[in-house]
């Protein structure tokens, strides 16, 4: 396994929206592995192939609080949402592709998901709370959505602003 390079904003690989795997042979199970030590390393929550400069649809995801339980990672190919609660939830978000900026953001409080597991099984899941954040967060990545682009326009500025300033320095 490797680490891979997270990409970070303005990289326009970030806005792309990503094409579905045909199946899942050794180079997407090689990606999943890979992804995850990524993910954990960084250290992150979840993480999207076009974060890692890959533009294809699977996302790696693992909320579990690893000082206290055993990791539970789970890999999604061609993950969607098939159902998503009229119940909202306000989350404080953070992406590896915009280091150090957290902000709100209102999703779906439960969601359901379908998508392809590492055997090339197709699986479908129900999840709330920070999973089904996590797995919002991820998806939107894969249509080149950030989670910033949930703000405002004003609250989107002002974080722009703030990372521009973090990043020079």
């Amino acid at each position: 396994m490797s680490l891979l390079p997270i990409l970070t904003i303005p990289d326009t690989r970030l806005k792309a929206k990503c094409k579905p795997l045909d199946n899942v042979d050794g180079r997407v199970a090689d990606l999943m592995d890979n992804m995850l030590e990524t993910m954990y390393k960084a250290p992150g929550i979840g993480l999207a192939a076009p974060q890692v400069g890959i533009l294809e649809r699977l996302i790696v995801v693992d909320v579990t609080d690893h000082k206290n339980e055993k990791p539970n990672p789970l890999a999604m190919v061609n993950p969607e949402l098939i159902w998503t609660s009229d119940e909202l939830a306000v989350t404080q978000e953070g992406c590896l592709s915009i280091p150090e900026i957290y902000a709100d953001v209102t999703r779906p409080a439960q969601v359901r998901v379908r998508y392809v597991d590492r055997a090339g099984e197709v699986q479908e899941m129900d999840a709330d709370g920070l999973l089904a954040t996590c797995i919002q967060h991820e998806i939107d990545h894969l249509n080149g959505v950030l989670f910033i682009d949930h703000l405002s326009s004003l609250k989107r500025n002002m974080v722009l602003r703030k990372y521009n300033k973090a990043k020079r320095g």
